[in-house]
């Protein structure tokens, strides 16, 4: 079975920004299925015709009738791919998945198994707040209006505790190229 690569941390940690970089450097390339480039039309027709705030992208309400089948479907999709030889790279927080080992392992299961490479994007609640203010996105107004909720709710900086690579992309952090280019190396974190 080809591989799956799961890029995952808080929103606003730089997760694509590490899934182009990582991207450069794998051969075979994966098929790329970011969470809000495959859902992102959808999560929003879904909030408008719920009558629920265009911002919404945490939460009991959202994870129980939005993230549940975006989770579900990119899965899906994943495991469907893999089979004909392609590699493939999820791009998402994945916050429940990555802190609950039980979860992990049902998760992989459902993916059609190892290997699952898990690329866990640090980020400490002062780098959330800095990128998600930059840029400026509809979908970021919730979690910057109730920021300290966000980030216990992301677990921010928090790592999981299933096997992983870690990129630290907190405010003043080594290059992100030389520390991926570091864990492809080598296996490990930088």
């Amino acid at each position: 079975m080809s591989d799956v690569w799961v890029v995952a941390g808080p929103p606003g940690a730089g997760k694509s920004t590490v899934a182009r970089l990582l991207l450069a450097r794998l051969d075979p390339v994966p098929a790329w299925l970011d969470k809000d480039t495959v859902y992102g039309g959808f999560v929003a027709a879904t909030l408008e015709r719920a009558g629920r705030p265009p911002g919404e992208r945490e939460g009991a309400w959202y994870d129980e009738h939005v993230k549940v089948h975006e989770y579900a479907g990119l899965t899906a999709t994943a495991r469907q791919i893999r089979p004909a030889g392609t590699p493939v790279l999820l791009d998402g927080p994945f916050t429940g998945q990555i802190h609950d080992p039980r979860r992990w392992a049902d998760w992989v299961a459902r993916l059609g198994g190892e290997p699952v490479r898990l690329v866990w994007v640090r980020a400490d609640a002062a780098a959330l707040r800095a990128r998600l203010s930059a840029r400026g996105s509809p979908r970021d107004g919730q979690k910057l209006a109730r920021f300290e909720e966000f980030v216990a709710a992301v677990r921010a900086d928090s790592a999981p505790p299933v096997p992983h690579l870690a990129v630290d992309n907190r405010l003043g952090a080594p290059p992100l190229e030389a520390q991926l280019d570091t864990l492809l190396r080598d296996g490990r974190t930088p």
